[in-house]
């Protein structure tokens, strides 16, 4: 099983075990485009080159401590989000001066499979 691990504030944890929330959104941004995303360098040019990288689950995490709550939740969909203005064109920006298209990768969750509270 591939597990993505992610640290979330406890009102988003408690907010997935009672099933209320069930998308995860994460930035991609230059410094995090490898942990969510896998590029196709043979992609045609007017193709996105990046699909979304493969996890079974996300390990949510809440907080820093070392005793802290932690969750298995099974990932059912993964898939951009592009971020546009209200003319509808994408919007840039920038990260250590490399710029790139705002963009939010959107995990839909499923079961919870594992419990740590």
């Amino acid at each position: 099983m591939k597990i993505l691990t992610l640290i979330i504030k406890g009102i988003y944890f408690d907010e997935i075990m009672a099933g209320t929330k069930t998308e995860e959104f994460r930035e991609i941004k230059p410094s995090s485009v490898k942990k969510y995303c896998d590029f196709n360098p043979d992609a045609p040019e007017d193709e996105n080159p990046y699909t979304p990288r493969h996890y079974d689950a996300i390990r949510f995490y809440v907080g820093y401590n070392k005793d802290r709550k932690s969750a298995l939740v099974e990932i059912v969909n993964a898939e951009f989000e592009y971020i546009v203005d209200d003319d509808g064109k994408l919007i840039l920006a920038e990260e250590k001066g490399k710029e790139y298209v705002l963009c939010d990768i959107v995990y839909t969750l499923g079961k919870v499979l594992e419990k740590n509270f």
